[in-house]
């Protein structure tokens, strides 16, 4: 005899998990699908949480080199990888646990195993002790995203790595060459040289951090030079070969390729949906020509009963975003209503050295919509709390209509960006103008002062600039 559920939530990423939590918070009877042996997905096992713990300890790492600068004098401290990785490990196991908790503080059934539609109202899971039906309502599919890669480069998780498994490296390498310089590049990128490699970086548009803001892409290139990263823009890869001793990586095309040499290649080009043994046909689902699946703003699938969130659907490939979408289908089934997800009001981050985070519109973006713009731009080098921490690159700035002052975009590159995004958010969010947040005191000496600053260059009043 089948279980029978309200909802079955097929994936326990941060999409899904959450998905499960609002829906047995609303009384619905919720079950919860993942075939790896631990909860929390891409993000949580093989994405967000590991590579920013291993951030935080190439971060202290390298601030430790910088010492003297402060007053503090260290002597013959070294990298112990091992004892990185091994911290890494400790903090992913104790969010997972974390997340178990949660499962069974709010009633939801966990499932291990690989689960798929069989038909209208029907999952069946593959577990280790055979197939299990689990008949439901509602079916909120949540299976992430894995890797791309490109044919002719070949993956050997030795040599030619992914943002998988050089997670699981035993020791740091001398030389790394990044394909891709997007978030996951790039943060491996500042990982490694802070730990001591040499690092290039390749990309085949003309910036690095491609989807930001130009200031911000330039802002850290400069800052890369400045740190001895080496990379190459605008730049395509045109054979890769493995040796006894790494890789060789040619790039450029014509009478002049290159031919760069390096320990290891992580190839970082970014990611696809994960539909494989889905199901997706005994609902009469199919993906689009960009392999989606389409949903309306409520996340709902042309197929009844089907909702579908995160990295399978045309939005933000970004772990908050699927969250909120997890939110919205499950309030949705809760017949609650729920607001429209803005998507431009939703916060990227890159956890670089130093950091870049963003939301709203770029300026470039904002122009291309009709927009008559009031731009302001404040470094962090006139900042007071920057100067203290010996941390002044990169700046604030924001883009604002310039008929009513309503804020479009703000784009950060500097220390803890990722955190003081955040008033940016709630500012886009309640349609503040760059005046009203100029009018807003921040304490002072903090980094948060950057954002008052920049309103005030905004408005153009600046004040210590």
């Amino acid at each position: 005899m089948a279980d029978t559920f309200d909802v079955v939530v097929i994936g326990a990423g941060p999409g899904g998990y959450v998905a499960a939590i609002r829906a047995a918070q609303h009384g619905l009877k919720t079950a919860l699908v993942e075939r790896d042996k631990k909860l929390g997905g891409t993000c949580l096992l093989r994405g967000c949480i590991p590579t920013k713990a291993l951030l935080e300890s190439a971060g202290l790492f390298e601030k430790l080199g910088k010492a003297g600068d402060f007053g503090v004098k260290v002597d013959g401290f070294s990298l112990d990888f091992e004892r990185v990785m091994k911290r890494k490990e400790r903090v992913v196991a104790k969010l997972t646990g974390g997340v178990a908790g949660l499962m069974k503080k709010n009633g939801v059934t966990v499932v291990k195993g690989h689960g798929r539609l069989d038909g209208k109202g029907r999952v069946v899971v593959e577990t280790e002790g055979g197939p299990q039906t689990l008949e439901t309502k509602n079916v909120i599919l949540a299976t992430g995203s894995e890797v791309k890669n490109i044919p002719f480069i070949p993956v050997d998780h030795k040599r030619v790595v992914t943002s998988d498994s050089i997670l699981e490296l035993k020791e740091a390498p001398k030389s790394l060459i990044v394909l891709g310089a997007g978030a996951v590049g790039m943060e491996f990128a500042s990982i490694f040289k802070s730990f001591g490699s040499s690092v290039t970086v390749i990309e085949m548009m003309p910036h690095l951090l491609p989807l930001e803001d130009e200031d911000v892409s330039v802002e850290m290139e400069k800052v890369y030079r400045r740190r001895q990263i080496e990379f190459m823009v605008g730049t395509k890869v045109e054979r890769v070969e493995t040796t006894e001793s790494g890789v060789k990586v040619t790039v450029g095309a014509g009478e002049s390729p290159q031919i760069l040499e390096a320990e290891l290649l992580l190839v970082a080009i970014g990611r696809k949906p994960v539909f494989e043994n889905l199901g997706l046909e005994t609902v009469g689902l199919k993906t689009t020509e960009r392999g989606f699946i389409e949903v309306d703003p409520a996340m709902r699938t042309p197929a009844e009963g089907i909702w579908a969130i995160g990295d399978l659907v045309p939005t933000l490939a970004l772990a908050h975003v699927a969250s909120h979408e997890g939110i919205v289908a499950a309030d949705a089934i809760a017949g609650k209503n729920p607001a429209p997800i803005h998507y431009d009001r939703a916060p990227s981050a890159t956890y670089t050295y130093p950091e870049t985070a963003s939301v709203g519109l770029s300026e470039k973006k904002a122009k291309e919509r009709g927009h008559e713009l009031k731009v302001g731009k404040f470094p962090f080098a006139a900042i007071g709390k920057a100067t203290i921490a010996g941390e002044n690159d990169g700046f604030v700035k924001i883009v604002a209509d310039a008929k009513y002052g309503e804020i479009l975009g703000v784009h950060i590159v500097g220390p803890h960006a990722t955190e003081l995004i955040a008033e940016a958010c709630a500012a886009i969010e309640l349609e503040a103008t760059a005046e009203a947040l100029a009018q807003t005191i921040h304490a002072h000496p903090t980094l948060s002062e950057s954002m008052g600053e920049a309103a005030h260059a905004t408005v153009g009043k600046p004040i210590h600039i």
